[in-house]
């Protein structure tokens, strides 16, 4: 029964990919020309080019952030692990929506030049998404083994050269992993360039869906296999590296003495410009009130009932989907911990392939097959199932990893001893696997639902007619040009957003 448990999961993660394939070759010979045409000569060049800058960017800077708040006497190095991680917090769409206000002309600071195109697409994606870098580059920084920097400091490097020959080559591993994660997160990007205007496969995707089904699903399947290719060198990546030096020893402190300035400095503007600069323009959004009187929210003081529908959509998309996710993906995950074999790590990669599969790209071919779909399964398209469904395969992988983790962290020899005692298998998973499991599956299951209250391209093709979610209100007001609602709503996301990350991401950090 497990055993076809895995399977059917594993299909059903296929499917998109399938689904990809199979509509690129309806297109026939248009594939070719397809893929010499402009239509993807520049998105792809585009794309290919923000993220890698973007992926430079952030090791970079995520990884002299984690060195600072880590190894150095910065003052304030608890306040920075937190504070340096909150632009997790604030979705990149809306990130960049609040920076296109405030710059420019008509903007709150017109002396600060228009953010748009390339330069303002890489500055926004750098700023909102450095923590993947910086978070488990701080980890491994706090843990890397100190003996090679003892004997660094005993031939009588300094503190810095020690770092920089030493340290740092310990750091590469976490460091490159979080640089793909962001290059993967940039592939997948449709918000933030569609409002600075940058030409990206997403755009193209999007704006071909309907117009030219063969053209964007031609497009997902390219931009899906490089996501799989990138997903393929991180796992290679992550495989290869093992510590060749022992634990002994004391680890180095960088002394900054002059450029502490200069050090705070490097640690503000992150914060002041993903977080401050943004929380800023919403409340003065809010503040000011609406220049269009009776459409929609006014201002501050206003009724706030039309949050409520929002705020219900994506608290029930999210809840679902990650309830969801937890149900489908643990088969697979017991069968990897409990009874590994070639055949389960096959499914299990397959479950975690889908998620670097961009959700645009995921959302399309669930379109694709729902248009497509026999008269009785009509129903599915534009439905609440659909939406979920497709909430799980592009977050699937986030539950999967968690309830390993957690199924990892059980000894079987209390399953052996329920077996003694001549319980069932049924039952020994309720009655003794489950119960301690759950807290681990349900931390799984809140990252799904994190990842899921702040999705909006999926969200864009895959609603129900009427439904809305927080996220697509805020895309919806912005394109209309009501900024009070985009401000209120905008807040009320970040809020929900910074609670589920406190919970399942910056405790921890916390602690260390």
């Amino acid at each position: 029964m497990l055993s076809v448990g895995v399977v059917v999961v594993a299909v059903l993660f296929a499917a998109p990919f399938v689904f990809l394939v199979a509509g690129a070759l309806e297109a026939g010979g248009r594939v070719g020309d397809i893929l010499v045409s402009e239509a993807i000569r520049r998105p792809l060049a585009n794309t290919l080019l923000l993220g890698a800058s973007v992926a430079v960017a952030t090791m970079v800077l995520g990884t002299v952030l984690a060195v600072l708040v880590g190894r150095s006497d910065l003052p304030g190095r608890a306040m920075w692990r937190v504070v340096l991680a909150l632009p997790l917090v604030i979705p990149t769409f809306v990130g960049a929506t609040a920076l296109i206000a405030a710059t420019g002309r008509g903007g709150l600071i017109p002396a600060l030049p228009r953010v748009e195109g390339f330069a303002g697409s890489l500055l926004v994606l750098v700023v909102f998404t450095y923590p993947y870098v910086f978070l488990p580059v701080l980890a491994k920084v706090s843990t890397t083994p100190a003996s090679a920097e003892e004997a660094a400091r005993l031939l009588g490097h300094g503190a810095w050269r020690t770092t920089l020959r030493v340290l740092v080559p310990q750091l590469w591993p976490a460091i490159t992993a979080g640089g793909l994660l962001v290059f993967l997160y940039c592939l997948s990007e449709f918000g933030a360039v569609a409002l600075l205007r940058y030409d990206t496969l997403t755009r193209s995707i999007y704006a071909s869906r309907l117009l030219d089904r063969e053209l964007s699903l031609t497009l997902g399947l390219i931009l899906a296999v490089i996501a799989l290719a990138v997903s393929l060198l991180m796992r290679r990546g992550g495989e290869s590296y093992t510590a060749a030096v022992g634990r002994g020893g004391s680890r180095i402190t960088l002394r900054l003495g002059p450029v502490t300035p200069v050090a705070f400095l490097v640690c503000a503007l992150p914060v002041a410009i993903g977080v401050v600069a943004p929380v800023a323009v919403f409340l003065t959004w809010v503040l000011r009130g609406s220049g269009t009187v009776g459409v929609g929210y006014s201002g501050w003081g206003d009724d706030l009932g039309f949050l409520v529908q929002p705020v219900v959509g994506s608290t029930a998309a999210s809840v679902s989907a990650a309830v969801v996710a937890l149900v489908v993906t643990l088969p697979v995950a017991f069968a990897q911990v409990r009874r590994p074999a070639r055949w389960v790590d096959g499914a299990a990669g397959i479950v975690t392939s889908v998620f670097a599969i961009p959700g645009l790209v995921v959302a399309l071919a669930l379109v694709s097959w729902a248009v497509g779909a026999p008269a009785a399964l009509g129903w599915l398209y534009q439905s609440f199932p659909l939406l979920i469904l497709g909430y799980v395969l592009h977050f699937g992988a986030q539950s999967l990893r968690g309830g390993a983790a957690a199924l990892t962290g059980v000894s079987p020899r209390f399953d052996e001893a329920a077996a003694t005692l001549g319980a069932g298998p049924r039952r020994r998973f309720l009655a003794v696997d489950l119960p301690m499991v759950l807290p681990g599956l349900l931390a799984a299951g809140g990252l799904v639902l994190l990842s899921t209250i702040k999705e909006l391209p999926a969200t864009l093709l895959l609603a129900p007619t009427g439904f809305r979610t927080l996220a697509t209100t805020i895309w919806g007001a912005a394109t209309d040009g009501f900024y009070a609602e985009v401000g209120i709503a905008s807040l009320v996301l970040i809020a929900l957003s910074a609670v589920l990350t406190w919970l399942l991401v910056l405790r921890g950090q916390t602690r260390r």
